[in-house]
C-alpha cells in the first residue's frame, strides 16, 4: 500500500486546520457538527455485526469498535477541558495516551451501544454549553502540555473535525468493503 493511500485512510477528510477567521457563522457550523456527531456515528454503523465492528478501518489502525469507544473517551475529555477553560485562567490540562486507552478491554470488546448512549447524552449537554458561550468565552485558553496554549475556538474546531474524522473512518470502510 502506498503512503498516499495510507494517509488518505488515516485522514479521510484531511488533517485538522483552523480557518483564518473564527466568526459567529463558523462557530454555528462547528457547534452543529459536534451536535450531529452521535447521530452521524449511529447512522454510519447501523446494523453492523460484531465482525464488521471488529474490522480495522485501515491496516494497523483501530477497529471501528475501538473508534466508537475512543470518541466517547475523547469527547468526555474535551467537554471537561472546555469546562476547565471556562472556569479557570488558562488551566493546564492532563493529556492521556489515547492509543493505550483504545487497547483496554472495554474498548476492544464491549458492545458499542454504551458509548453511543454516552455520546448522545454528552453531546446534548456539551452543545447546550457551547450555544450558551459568548465570543469572549471562545477566546479563553487552556494549556496543553504537548501543544501549548489553545483557545476554545481552536478546541471547538478541533472537536468538530474530530467527530467528522472518525465517522468518515467508518463510512469509508463500509464503502470499501461494500457494506
Amino acid at each position: 500500500m502506498s503512503t498516499s493511500v495510507s494517509q488518505d485512510l488515516r485522514f479521510p477528510i484531511g488533517r485538522f486546520a483552523m480557518p483564518p477567521v473564527a466568526d459567529a457563522a463558523w462557530r454555528r457550523d462547528a457547534i452543529a457538527a459536534i451536535a450531529e456527531t452521535p447521530t452521524n456515528l449511529r447512522e454510519a454503523i447501523a446494523g453492523w455485526l460484531d465482525a464488521q465492528l471488529d474490522t480495522p478501518y485501515r491496516d494497523g489502525g483501530w477497529t471501528v469498535r475501538q473508534v466508537v469507544h475512543h470518541l466517547a473517551d475523547s469527547h468526555i475529555n474535551a467537554c471537561t477541558r472546555f469546562r476547565l477553560a471556562l472556569t479557570e485562567e488558562n488551566p493546564t490540562i492532563k493529556p492521556y495516551d489515547e492509543a493505550t486507552w483504545a487497547e483496554l478491554p472495554d474498548a476492544r470488546t464491549m458492545g458499542v451501544e454504551v458509548s453511543l448512549l454516552l455520546l448522545d447524552a454528552l453531546h446534548e449537554r456539551w452543545t447546550m454549553l457551547l450555544h450558551a458561550m459568548g465570543e469572549p468565552d471562545f477566546a479563553r485558553t487552556l494549556n496543553h502540555p504537548e501543544r501549548g496554549p489553545m483557545s476554545l475556538d481552536t478546541m471547538l474546531g478541533l472537536y468538530a473535525w474530530h467527530g467528522r474524522h472518525h465517522v468518515a473512518h467508518a463510512t469509508a470502510l463500509a464503502q470499501r468493503m461494500g457494506w
